[in-house]
Formats: structure tokens, sequence, C-alpha cells
């Protein structure tokens, strides 16, 4: 719930008005008077933030009697201003490093982050006094979210929660700043993650992609010990909370008993397993076709570096070499917006459409004047695209280098939903400030993109034509296939390799080769030479070096399909899932703000219900949508050998 060191934003910011700053001003100490948290404003222009008042922010002290239902409202209240000030004053430092990194800007985040710690550090034990309270609903369920929240909780001891803070802060600066340079007769070449990116999506020759591969994983190597140092410090902190490690406090995050979420997790697979595996061996099959049994064995896992991605979680850049039926005149979104003359800030604006013909307000004015959408040429920057609602308050930015390509026409409309979501329950006290799950907030962006579907682009005058002929289906699946279904197994991996190494059964000098371990195992996919101890591959993932979990994004793609044939229902949809878009409709679109405007007031399986009539998650409806593909790839590996 209290993410505090991510970019991929989970939570709004918080208001600036007269009387939060006026707020700020009070001791934040036991008195009769139980007061209630100032409704939010709406996003005012940026002023100078209280950050260098947040060392006086002091925990609220309980009487030493027993505790009533009228101190725990009034204990929540309190904890809600606090947190509304750490999280303001944390953002903005986030924003302003992330936007533009520099030393000065580095030392300003790592010093919030290190006042936020403090206070959220004192505040958490405070709340298990009310464990055996009888209090509202409301109250009881944002004193579990609090007790349960921080991804990186700090130690008690300041030295060690300012050393924490620090490590946070440096591991993101670090993978910002990543590049590789060598030395060549046109003098010195330095390459970072765009440049390197660039070579995966494009390039054919083996060697190159291989140099651009490992170059990127050159940057994580110095990150091992740093990463070390916080998992242990992060441990320590999980402890003192009564958790056994950092792994554990991340699992009770779910409205489940903690021991029960990875056997859940694993479950979710079972069922989209075979649909991954035919992908897996049809891709490889074609691989092999290209570049000989030496290079991709048709018995062994698919080699990284060969799949267009930097970390092969999306094989999209492979949609050439398996496009079922080529001579089938292609939907080339890209081309389209390229001829259209589309940039950053009108395909940002397309996006928005879409939410606003839901029946959603647009987004606001400051938006557009705050954001970043191009990478500037005068400074360094974090382009990794992320949600961010600054000051907690509507204060709606998105931070993105945005491409004209039909990736980031998806990307967008994933991080508007970000937006949307926080637009919706802004006004709600802090602690419900959050999706239902974490997975909620990634799928919502996601499941209206999958009602981006070619008759919509065309209807909306993107595309020429858009025909529904069985062989353009079967292309279009197989494109969303690569970019959806190949992922499945490394959302799944990510986090189950993190909670081995919280729990101290994977060792510093055995980081990436568990990792590989692990990827072998679900994804089938292997490195393209050996690694070694020194390595921290790890590492070369955003969401590892910035410490966020990453399990949200493995539900988020259940649930998005699961969302998308709950409202496909609402909107009266009538054919295959694959080919309905909610475009327009009121009915579905008053369901989904619904949905949203809960925030996290309510368990995740009483929000899903709410929507799809059922408290479990689903992976059904992946089923039900890549129905034309699966048949399509059993009848291409008929005869083949798969797996690994």
């Amino acid at each position: 719930m209290l993410t505090f060191f991510k970019q991929i934003k989970q939570t709004p910011s918080a208001q600036w008005t007269r009387t939060f700053l006026c707020s700020l001003l009070l001791t934040l100490s036991f008195s009769p008077v139980y007061a209630q948290a100032p409704a939010p404003a709406q996003a005012p222009a940026p002023k100078p933030m209280i950050s260098d008042q947040m060392s006086a922010l002091t925990p609220p002290m309980l009487p030493d009697r027993p505790l009533e239902s009228a101190d725990a409202q009034w204990f929540i209240a309190q904890v809600n201003r606090g947190l509304r000030a750490a999280y303001v004053a944390v953002s903005e430092a986030e924003w302003d490093n992330l936007t533009d990194l520099t030393p000065a800007h580095e030392a300003i985040a790592s010093a919030r982050s290190t006042e936020m710690m403090a206070y959220v550090s004192a505040v958490i034990p405070l709340a298990a006094r009310f464990d055996n309270v009888k209090t509202d609903p409301s109250t009881r369920r944002q004193l579990t979210l609090l007790k349960r929240g921080s991804t990186l909780p700090a130690p008690q001891d300041a030295t060690k929660r300012a050393r924490l803070a620090e490590l946070s802060t440096t591991l993101q600066s670090m993978y910002g700043k990543g590049e590789t340079c060598k030395t060549s007769e046109a003098g010195e070449v330095c390459r970072d993650l765009e440049d390197l990116e660039a070579v995966m999506r494009s390039s054919q020759g083996p060697q190159a992609l291989e140099e651009a591969w490992e170059d990127w994983r050159l940057t994580a190597r110095p990150m091992r010990p740093l990463y070390a140092e916080l998992v242990g410090l992060g441990n320590e902190g999980a402890r003192e909370l009564g958790f056994k490690d950092l792994g554990a406090l991340w699992r009770s995050q779910y409205d489940m008993p903690a021991e029960a979420f990875e056997g859940e997790m694993r479950r979710l697979w079972s069922q989209v397993e075979p649909l991954y595996k035919a992908l897996h061996c049809h891709v490889r099959a074609s691989l092999n076709a290209r570049y000989g049994d030496e290079r991709v064995p048709l018995n062994e896992g698919i080699p990284a570096h060969l799949t267009g991605n930097m970390w092969a979680q999306d094989w999209s850049a492979l949609y050439p070499l398996v496009e079922p039926f080529p001579q089938r005149a292609s939907l080339d979104v890209t081309r389209a917006l390229l001829d259209k003359g589309f940039t950053p800030t009108s395909l940002t604006r397309f996006a928005e459409r879409f939410f606003t013909s839901l029946g959603f307000e647009p987004l606001p004015e400051t938006f557009w004047t705050r954001s970043l959408f191009e990478k500037p040429t005068d400074r360094e920057v974090v382009c990794h695209a992320s949600a961010w609602d600054v000051h907690y308050n509507n204060d709606l930015r998105l931070k993105m280098c945005v491409k004209i390509d039909r990736e980031d026409l998806i990307t967008l409309h994933h991080e508007l939903g970000h937006h949307f979501y926080f637009q919706s329950y802004y006004t709600l006290p802090i602690l419900l400030q959050e999706g239902a799950n974490d997975g909620f907030h990634e799928g919502i962006g996601d499941t209206l993109a999958l009602s981006v579907t070619p008759r919509y682009l065309h209807e909306a005058g993107v595309l020429p034509e858009a025909s529904e002929h069985p062989e353009a289906v079967l292309n279009e699946q197989m494109r969303m296939g690569l970019e959806k279904l190949s992922f499945l197994p490394f959302g799944l991996l990510v986090d189950m390799w993190r909670w081995r190494v919280f729990s101290g059964e994977v060792a510093p000098e055995q980081y990436t080769q568990a990792w590989w371990a692990l990827r072998a195992e679900l994804q089938g996919v292997r490195p393209p030479h050996a690694r070694h101890a020194d390595d921290f591959d790890p590492g070369a993932k955003y969401h590892v070096a910035s410490n966020t979990p990453y399990m949200r994004y493995f539900i988020a793609h259940i649930l998005q399909f699961q969302f998308h044939r709950a409202l496909c229902k609402l909107a009266q949809h009538e054919g295959p899932l694959h080919t309905c878009s909610i475009f327009g409709s009121k009915e579905a679109g008053a369901a989904l703000k619904r949905l949203l405007s809960l925030g996290a007031s309510k368990p995740w399986p009483e929000a899903l219900a709410e929507l799809t009539g059922s408290g479990e998650m689903d992976a059904s409806a992946i089923l039900e949508y890549f129905a034309p593909l699966k048949a399509y790839l059993d009848e291409q590996n008929k005869g083949r050998a798969c797996g690994w």
C-alpha cells in the first residue's frame, strides 16, 4: 500500500491548501478533539514545499489507558495528515530527481525519504495498539493497511534508516544514469538504455544483439553490493514490524494469508501455462529456422538476446518472423500514426479520448503543462514511463519519453489508467488512496487498451481499414500474444526470485545464478553466454533497482482480461471477446468508475465481485480471448517436441 520508492506510482499525491499548511504547524500529540482530514482541493501551481519542516513532524502520542474507538479514529486522522505531508515532500523530490538527475536532487530525494521513513517507522507500531479495539469498518481498514503497507520498512535506528534511504535513491539513480562507453577509432562512444534497446528491437545480427544485451548488464554490476545491503536493512525493518522478512511482508498485502499467496499465483499460472508453452514452442522453432541449431537448439530455452527485448519479457519485435499470414495486408499502426502526424502530446490526447468517451472527466489542464512528454536535450532523466500525482490532489503528471508507435500508444493507455484511477479516489484519506490491490492499478489501463482494436482505430480515423478476415484476426492475435503471453512467466518470476533473496535462501554471490535458474524453469529462456557471480543481471531490470514489487504486473495481466470480459458484457457486446471495444459505452464506464472510486476502501475480492460477480481471480478470460491463436499454435506445433 505505502509504496515509497517507485516510479510507476500506485498512489496519487496530496493536496496543498492553506488548511493543510496550518495543520502541519500543529503538534501531533494526543488531543480530545478528533479532527477529520481536510478535503482535497484542485491542484494549485507548485509552491515551496514543507520539506524542511518534515523532521518536525512527530507521531501521535497515544494515552496511557485502554484505547477506545474514538482514539482509533483520531489516530488515523492524524496519521493521514502526517502521511500526506511526508508523501508530498518525497513525491516532489522524486519528481525533481528523476526529471533532472543531479547530485543535488539525488541528495534532497534521499533526505526527504529519510524523514518520511522516520515518521512511518514510528506510526506503524502504534497501529498495533488498536488490534483489539472495536471501531468502525473504515478506520479498521486503514489501520490494517497502515500496518502491512510499507514495501521498504526502515529500521528504528536513525543511522540505518538514513543509509536505507540513501541506498534506495542511489540505486534508482544508477539505473537512470546507466551507460556503457567504449573507445573506437572514432573516439569514445557511449550508449544508454534507450540506445541499446533500439539495437535489440531492430538488429538482426546475433553478435550485435548479444553485445547490446551484455552492455546493459555491465551497468548493473556495481549495484550488487548496494542491493545486498538494502536487502539486509529492509529485512531488519520488516522484522521490527513482526514479519519474517521483506518477502513475507510483501505477500501479506493481498487480503489473504501470506503463506497462501504464492500458491494462488501458481494456480493462476497453471491456467495459462499451456497457452504460453504453445507460443514458446512456435517462437523457438521460428528462431531455429533463422539462426540454426547451434544458436537455438530445439530442446533448450530461447536465448534471451534473440527475443527483441532487453529483458525477454515482450517478444513483439519477433512479429515479422512469426506472422501467420504475411500476404494479408498488415495493420501497421505505427506507420499510420506517423502518417497522421501525431506528436507526443497529441498521441496522449488521443489516449485520453478513450477515457472521456466512457464518462470520465478530462485530465486537468495542469497535466498538459507539468508533464514530461519528450526526452530533454539539456539534462539527464529517467525515461521509464510513470504516472504521478505529485501533490496528491489531482496534480496529475506523466513522465514518459513518448515515441510515435504502436507500443507507446498502448503504454499511454496504461499510464492514463493510473491517472484516471488517481482522479477517481483522490478525495479519500491517504491510506485509502490506492487500488484494491496493486494489480488492480496496473490492470486498469491495460483493460482499456484491449479495447483499442483494429476496428476502433479504423473508426477513429487512424487505420485506413480493419479487416475481420480470419487471417487478419490471427495476425493480430499473434501480435497481441507476443506482447501479453510472453510476459506472464516473467511477471511471475521477478518477485519469486526476490522472495528467495529476502529469505536468505539465495546469497549475494548466487543472485545471478538463481535468477537464471528461475527463468529457465518458468520462462524457458537462457542467457546468451555464461554468467558469473560478479554479475547482477536482476539489477538490469528497473523494478529490482527501484525496489518496486513486480507481482502486480502478473496479477494485472490476469485481471485485465477478467475486467475486459465483465465490461464487454455491460457494453452488450456480441461476438468473440477479442473483437470487443467498450469505447463510448457509458454503462461500462459507470461500472468502471464505481470500481475505481473505491480505492483501497474494500478488500480486493469484494471490489472484484462488484464488477465481475466473482471474488476470485480467474485466468479463463485469457484463454477465451486467445482461443483463435491457441488453435493456430496447436496446428503449427504438430510433430514438434515442445518444452525445454
